[in-house]
């Protein structure tokens, strides 16, 4: 059996040297195509291969249908949607992620950028403090509970609505639930989105919603570029002076927003949520363990295609 690790954005090296270690103790074969700068290059290097672990990388049906001994794709991450999963599906290959590995690294980055805003981008102007304030999490997952726990030392109030987490799960978090998206935003002057991309929550943040919020308010993207509606949020920022956002996936109006609200909008250069050492070497390993799981016993715990 044959393994490959196709990154764009490779991994530590402590990452796959753990890699390397789970994958040959199996008695299967490592191959790394690192840093590569055209799709060709991805083609070459699946044939032949049985499972892939990526990253960002985009696997979509030309990737696919090149790998010709493929059983399994493993991202390593929660996001899946670089992946074309039909295809997947159609070719009888099984596409997992590694869920929670990088979930405490996304929520730390939240309140990073969180506090940069708040605190004018230390530019000497008088800010305000996080504690007290009303902070709802939109979608209760990995990275949601733990915004929560690292909210509660801030001292926020908390408050979160997720369609397919139970009320009393929040609650047993110590977080407050909402019956409705709307309310969620109604409720809190800050919002932080934790929302999958999927087509259902396409443009899911749209003005309409944004309206809800009261004055003041700030929403923070470290979930998907998708989610939110690119027009409508232009819309809403041109209209109320005092709203802002901050994302770590830059949006395709990137510069006009910069041209046009500069200090009350600002995003990361490329998606940072995951890249700590720590996230890094945790979803790696993760994926390693899963595809031996898979090829050893047909484990498909975290499958995310049908």
């Amino acid at each position: 059996m044959k393994v490959l690790i196709a990154t764009e954005k490779p991994f530590a090296k402590v990452a796959v040297d753990g890699i390397r270690k789970e994958i040959e103790s199996a008695g299967y074969e490592l191959v790394l195509l690192e840093k590569y700068t055209e799709k060709q290059q991805l083609l070459d290097a699946v044939k032949g291969v049985n499972a892939l672990i990526v990253r960002s990388d985009i696997i979509d049906n030309e990737v696919i249908e090149a790998a010709d001994s493929l059983k399994i794709i493993v991202r390593a991450g929660a996001g899946y949607d670089n992946i074309d999963l039909e295809s997947a599906t159609q070719h009888g290959v099984c596409v997992m992620n590694t869920p929670g590995q990088n979930s405490n690294a996304v929520a730390e980055l939240v309140f990073g950028l969180l506090v940069m805003m708040v605190r004018g981008f230390y530019e000497g102007k008088p800010g305000i403090e996080l504690k007290g304030k009303k902070l709802g999490i939109h979608a209760f997952g990995n990275v949601g509970k733990n915004v929560a726990r690292i909210a509660k030392g801030f001292g926020m109030d908390v408050y979160a609505y997720d369609a397919f987490c139970p009320a009393e799960d929040i609650e047993k978090a110590g977080v407050k639930p909402v019956a409705s998206v709307k309310e969620l935003y109604e409720t809190c002057h800050i919002v932080s989105l934790h929302v999958p991309a999927t087509p259902q929550t396409k443009k899911v943040v749209n003005y309409e919603l944004l309206s809800c919020m009261p004055q003041g308010a700030l929403l923070i993207n470290t979930a998907r570029k998708d989610v939110i509606d690119e027009e409508g949020l232009l819309r809403f920022m041109e209209e109320h002076a005092d709203f802002r956002y901050i994302t770590d996936i830059m949006p395709s109006n990137h510069e006009v927003l910069m041209a046009n609200f500069k200090g009350r909008y600002f995003s990361t250069p490329k998606k940072m949520g995951a890249q700590t050492a720590e996230a890094n070497i945790n979803a790696g390993l993760a994926a390693a363990s899963q595809i031996v799981g898979y090829l050893e016993k047909g484990d498909e715990c975290f499958r995310v295609n049908k």
